[in-house]
């Protein structure tokens, strides 16, 4: 994590220099640059859309770090970075998330 955090719920964060991903693998975290992101939106997770998806990939395109907390949550946040696996997060605090996102990705 870099010296000025923006944002971390403990899962996921965001600093001077990117977005963290914590738990995205089962040895650790993604960094992602905000350089490397071409877009983000925001959807709506239910049943068959994410909701009780823990950790992983249900259909081959979105992949969901580690959060256990996630089936009590409505908003995912898919991250593109060009590759063909959209990184899915579930930040406690989606509206802030999208908000630095918004500062710091030319989209």
């Amino acid at each position: 994590m870099a010296k000025d955090s923006l944002y971390d719920d403990g899962r996921i964060a965001l600093d001077d220099r990117g977005l963290v991903i914590r738990w995205y693998y089962l040895w650790g975290s993604k960094r992602i640059p905000y350089r490397s992101i071409r877009s983000f939106r925001t959807f709506t997770i239910g049943g068959l859309s994410g909701k009780w998806r823990i950790w992983g990939s249900g259909d081959f395109v979105h992949w969901w770090n580690l959060d256990p907390r996630r089936p009590g949550k409505d908003t995912a946040v898919e991250i593109d970075t060009g590759r063909r696996i959209l990184s899915t997060i579930t930040p406690d605090d989606p509206t802030t998330v999208v908000h630095i996102l918004e500062e710091h990705v030319d989209h």
